[in-house]
């Protein structure tokens, strides 16, 4: 849905977000870092996207540290937002700096239709939780001054804002990450996520049991990926997202199909397992493109032309 204004409030993506949360039954979303991961994210079923940091950057051939600009980052988000009809959630890293950078960021981002924003609570520069390493944490304070500052920047009241807990990936311990994620529920966060990075999801399960205030969890289970979303689901958990899943398969079947060529000399070997390129045209809103020229264009060359099939 592409972004405006004028459209009415239950139509925003952000509104659309909040009707989910209300509905029973956990949310799932699925990682993009273009407008057609979205689409395909999309087309599969799932309930919403996430702009996701770390395919953002590694799209670009860059490490999931904080290199990418607010401005770049948005752009990204911006327009897969206008490409789907299902709300687009935004992984806003540390949120580009202190409270007056989260401020300038919430206006952007909900100017561009995201339907809410996910800042963690990091020291800039973050480095991705999945790297050994530093994972610095900021003053629980200072971070809720963010969330207070991102929530007094909202036009509407409807954009969501997200309040990431890194206590866990940090080794702090379960209670600094429920003390955590009660200060920022207390200063104003609509949901908070828990990350988590161990094999089992034993920590988030605990997490879930001790969670005492009315505000949504949201769960991320990228490496404890054999429990169910209807099981995180069942034991607290609101929003699931499957982050980087769409990018790490993209990267495996791109490989598989590249040495394919190169070994064959020729692609016949792959052609049953690609996509057509008349999915391609699909995804890409090519028949709509056509009508919309059979009904305006007016003389000139057509811009859509003959389609191979």
């Amino acid at each position: 849905m592409t972004p405006d204004t004028t459209t009415s409030r239950t139509h925003t993506g952000a509104a659309r977000l909040r009707e989910l949360f209300a509905r029973p039954g956990v949310v799932r979303l699925a990682g993009a870092h273009n407008p057609l991961g979205a689409r395909l994210a999309e087309r599969a079923g799932f309930d919403g996207v996430w702009s996701s940091g770390l395919e953002i950057s590694a799209s670009q051939g860059l490490p999931d540290c904080d290199l990418l600009t607010m401005s770049e980052l948005l752009a990204v988000a911006g327009a897969m937002a206008a490409a789907v009809d299902v709300p687009l959630v935004a992984d806003c890293d540390t949120g580009y700096g202190n409270a007056l950078n989260v401020m300038h960021m919430v206006r952007r981002y909900e100017r561009a239709g995201i339907a809410a924003v996910s800042i963690e609570d990091k020291v800039f520069p973050k480095v991705n939780s999945f790297v050994p390493g530093r994972q610095d944490l900021t003053p629980v304070d200072e971070f809720c001054g963010k969330i207070e500052a991102a929530r007094s920047a909202r036009h509407s009241g409807d954009l969501m804002v997200i309040a990431r807990i890194e206590a866990l990936i940090a080794g702090r311990g379960m209670d600094e990450a429920l003390a955590r994620g009660e200060a920022y529920a207390e200063a104003g966060a609509d949901a908070v996520l828990i990350h988590a990075k161990g094999d089992a999801p034993r920590p988030v399960l605990e997490f879930l049991r001790h969670w005492r205030p009315d505000v949504p969890v949201v769960v991320v289970p990228t490496t404890y990926h054999t429990i169910t979303a209807a099981e995180l689901g069942a034991a607290g958990a609101k929003m699931v997202i499957y982050a980087n899943h769409g990018l790490r398969a993209a990267i495996s079947a791109v490989t598989q199909a590249f040495d394919a060529i190169l070994r064959d000399g020729r692609s016949t070997a792959i052609e049953e397992r690609i996509a057509p390129l008349s999915t391609v045209f699909s995804l890409q809103g090519l028949a709509e493109l056509k009508q919309d020229e059979e009904r305006f264009v007016r003389g000139g060359v057509p811009v859509a032309g003959q389609v191979a099939s």
